[in-house]
């Protein structure tokens, strides 16, 4: 049978905590996700292997760089590379550079994601009204506070309260606990700056057991999937969840074509996909619709989906439809040395850093006149093997058997302005093993983001100088293009306005009010915190309303 009540496509945290939602408010639910199935735990193939049963660790191997070059410039390695997409089987035009890192499988890129968890504040919802840039989001953070702590409890996010105005609070489970120099560090920061403060990071990671899952192992080896459900994935946490419903059905290696459309009645009727095995067509049917397939995904099945009602697109009347992409932009800070603590060492690998929230242009005070907007850092402490240890034989074995000293590191991860030329279309004269249009991406960071680096660069300076760090070296990866942080987002964005925006303040498309966008698709601006968990909020927000109002009859 084919007819469901709703339909989810993508199985990624979005699309996870669409699936659970909607099968525990009773909807018979279909999830299609366009990649294989990865079972919890059985298919982790890599979780527990040693640094020595790998044939090449800490390298890549020649086949890893000819069949996955784009997949390899993030961290995309040995241990994880089945968890990646194949460059090759899996093309796109890049218009200008932009490293689209994907993974097609059961639970996406949940299994890999960095787990950092931090909630946007009005700071940042009222960003784009306050600059006069785009336009406006249609939600504040009121409407989105309930959502974020409904998400966190069930999630499992460790942090500690801070009452930072520009970082709300959450739901936390107890905090990681930071090393000695990162404590020593964070107090010289609080002495010497009025303006920023360093805390631990905000992350998806149990620090104790929930729900018969973790705590977490302290392992740091994440994304290779967490035998011990240590931390927050669609496989351990949302799908199951969804499972023991008996309302859920998944469908493995199912690539949605387009939504089917009756533009009699104005609604959605259902999904069309290509097998990925088989090339076959085949066609399901709901009432509620759920497009979870990431930022780039989402939009392609909108684009594609033309007919006498959208020539151009699914819900594209106001010509927003593929554009105000973006993404973070990162790899530049700096790092130093410390001479202290060389009694000390620290427990475990801690699958997590500090961060130091943004304080530029949050107030008169913190206003730089040069660029908008602003960014924070994430990075930690640690001590490594010495690198240059002289000797021979024994005593070289000895000294490499010694901890090296004490380094830190500060990375920045900036705000990416949306641009309405910063976009995605569909090729029209390219196509996939499946006969389907290659995306064509045309995006790049612009003066706004090129200033900020500077100051990125130069304050992470700043900030370890002044905590007493010794030999601090600045940093700046110009090579890192958009999608290499991994946070695209924008290109079917909310907003009140159906003339400017593709989707309403519920995530509910402005044309078509059966089918919902609540992956990074839907975001108006892109803050400078990572947006997971924002994601989860809004998917969760999302469902309840669609329930609500198919419960009613206005879908």
């Amino acid at each position: 049978m084919n007819t469901f009540d709703a339909i989810v496509v993508g199985s990624g945290i979005s699309g996870g905590w669409a699936a659970k939602e909607l099968c525990e408010k009773g909807l018979k639910t279909l999830v299609l996700e366009r990649g294989r199935q990865v079972e919890h735990v059985r298919d982790y193939p890599t979780a527990t292997m040693n640094p020595w049963d790998f044939r090449h660790p800490g390298t890549l191997s020649s086949e890893m760089k000819e069949k996955q070059h784009i997949q390899v410039r993030g961290f995309c390695n040995e241990s994880n590379s089945h968890f990646f997409v194949n460059d090759l089987e899996h093309p796109y035009n890049q218009v200008k550079p932009f490293d689209w890192i994907r993974g097609y499988h059961v639970g996406g890129r949940s299994l890999m994601w960095g787990r950092q968890c931090y909630r946007w504040s009005d700071l940042d919802f009222e960003a784009n009204a306050r600059d006069g840039i785009a336009i406006d989001w249609p939600i504040r953070y009121r409407d989105i506070a309930p959502w974020y702590s409904y998400v966190e409890k069930f999630a499992g996010i460790s942090g500690s309260r801070e009452s930072l105005p520009q970082l709300p609070d959450g739901e936390f489970l107890p905090p990681m606990e930071m090393n000695c120099l990162e404590k020593d560090i964070a107090q010289k920061i609080s002495s010497r700056f009025t303006d920023r403060r360093m805390i631990i990071g905000r992350v998806a990671n149990l620090t104790r057991g929930l729900k018969d899952r973790g705590p977490c192992q302290f392992r740091n080896a994440c994304d290779r999937g967490c035998p011990f459900s240590g931390y927050f994935s669609s496989n351990s946490v949302t799908l199951p969840a969804a499972r023991a419903t008996g309302n859920l059905t998944l469908r493995p290696d199912a690539i949605v074509m387009e939504v089917l459309y009756d533009k009699d009645r104005k609604k959605a009727t259902g999904i069309r996909i290509i097998d990925a095995n088989t090339k076959k067509t085949e066609e399901f049917f709901a009432k509620i619709i759920f497009l979870n397939a990431s930022t780039i995904g989402s939009t392609f099945i909108l684009m594609n989906s033309r007919s006498d009602a959208f020539p151009n697109g699914m819900g594209n009347g106001s010509d927003q439809l593929g554009r105000n992409l973006m993404d973070h932009h990162y790899r530049v800070g700096a790092s130093g040395q410390s001479e202290d603590f060389r009694d000390q060492y620290f427990f475990g690998r801690r699958a997590n850093g500090i961060y130091v929230p943004r304080f530029r242009n949050i107030n008169e005070q913190t206003r730089r006149t040069d660029y908008i907007r602003g960014f924070g850092f994430q990075g930690g402490a640690s001590r490594g093997r010495p690198g240059s240890a002289e000797g021979i034989g024994a005593e070289l074995k000895d000294a490499l058997q010694e901890p090296g000293g004490w380094s830190m590191w500060l990375g920045a991860w900036g705000e990416h302005l949306p641009y309405a030329d910063n976009r995605m279309t569909l090729s029209k004269d390219r196509k996939d093993a499946w006969g389907l249009p290659l995306v064509d991406i045309d995006c790049e960071f612009r003066e706004n983001e090129k200033i900020m680096r500077k100051d990125m660069m130069n304050s992470a300076a700043e900030t370890l100088e002044a905590a007493g760090l010794k030999n601090v070296q600045a940093f700046d990866n110009a090579d890192a293009y958009p999608g290499l942080c991994i946070h695209e987002m924008g290109t079917a964005r909310m907003g009140n306005d159906p003339k400017t925006s593709v989707l309403n303040r519920w995530n509910q498309l402005h044309e078509v009010k059966n089918v919902f966008v609540t992956d990074g698709a839907c975001m108006t601006s892109s803050a400078n915190q990572n947006p997971s968990v924002t994601y989860m909020a809004l998917t969760a927000r999302a469902a309840d309303y669609a329930v609500r109002e198919l419960k009613k009859g206005s879908l």
